[in-house]
């Protein structure tokens, strides 16, 4: 029997790499126009999106998964036999069982790595960074790799305007391990399955098992109640906000960089705002990829690292929502 060797537990996690992977393929308004009834200004004015990736058919959330894990490794400078723990939050899985985690773990070759799937919707990111970081915190796993990576495109019905214009498909990843300096100063998690109704994918599971039934009544696809999950999003994502700033004593003028969930430009501003927080310092690039579920996050940190936007000891507030419904903040010095 192998046994896993406790390290001093640390004080501090943060993240050492990140990585990021998007499908080529691009699924523009205008190419949408053609598909359903709406219009490239409909889209921009009421989401704030105007080109989203999509998956080519054969490719899989552990494509997307594997490649955005790799180039977090590689920017870490750790090998995957290195890696303790791998989480991937999804909502698309390639398939029930296995865990995706697993099938990430066999093409990284990391072999001595625990490895589970989280659901949390569109938190999932959030909300595998701080499972992770609770593990690490034992001292029993020292470096820990999360991905957030959704298929989304397959799950999509795609003569519904009101859903299909919104989502895509992309992973984005991190290592996490202890830190000298910065890392993690703060967290909050959240859950409230009483509206759980309003974003569902209702088939697919033992309620509704695939059948012909399923199909007919278009089960396996996403459904949402647009309007209430606004509502709830901005009140939610705000009072996370505002409680990891509480807890690490700190005020929004400390922020340097703000980054949302990339759902909805209109549910952006009105977080923000809301927690006091300029708009010139979020980020986003929910233009380029729509909303990327778990994937989100991640995908928009990255790219904010890659473009210089946060810098070395930048104070960086992640928050997310999603379907559950669950919501989540993590507060990060860079």
């Amino acid at each position: 029997m192998t046994t896993r060797p406790a390290h001093p537990a640390p004080s501090r996690i943060g993240i050492i790499g990140l990585g990021m992977c998007v499908p080529a393929k691009v699924l523009t308004n205008h190419d949408l126009e053609q598909m359903v009834d709406t219009s490239d200004d409909w889209i921009r004015s009421r989401t704030g999106i105007v080109e989203r990736r999509i998956a080519e058919p054969g490719t899989t959330t552990s494509d997307l998964a594997y490649e955005s894990g790799k180039e977090a490794l590689q920017q870490a400078g750790l090998t995957a036999k290195e890696i303790d723990l791998i989480i991937v939050a999804t909502t698309t899985p390639d398939m029930l069982f296995p865990s995706t985690a697993c099938l990430v773990q066999q093409r990284l070759g990391a072999k001595s790595a625990v490895c589970f799937d989280l659901s949390a919707a569109c938190s999932g990111s959030v909300f595998a960074m701080i499972t992770a970081q609770q593990y690490l915190l034992t001292g029993r796993y020292r470096h820990a790799l999360v991905i957030g990576a959704e298929v989304l495109s397959g799950f999509i019905d795609w003569t519904d305007r009101s859903t299909c214009v919104l989502f895509g498909d992309g992973a984005g990843a991190c290592v996490l391990a202890p830190v000298k300096r910065g890392g993690i100063l703060a967290t909050d998690m959240g859950s409230d399955g009483t509206a759980a109704e309003l974003l569902q994918m209702p088939g697919g599971g033992s309620k509704y098992p695939p059948s012909h039934s399923s199909v007919d009544q278009r089960l396996h696809f996403l459904r949402m109640s647009g309007g209430e999950i606004f509502k709830l999003a901005v009140r939610r994502m705000v009072d996370s906000a505002k409680r990891v700033l509480h807890d690490a004593r700190m005020q929004p003028a400390h922020v340097e960089c703000f980054i949302p969930h990339q759902a909805n430009i209109r549910i952006i501003e009105s977080v923000a705002k809301w927690a006091g927080l300029p708009m010139e310092k979020v980020y986003m690039n929910l233009q380029r990829y729509g909303n990327t579920s778990a994937a989100s996050n991640l995908m928009a940190l990255y790219e904010a690292v890659k473009e210089g936007v946060v810098k070395r000891d930048d104070h960086v507030v992640l928050v997310a929502f999603g379907a559950g419904l669950t919501w989540g903040s993590l507060l990060i010095q860079w």
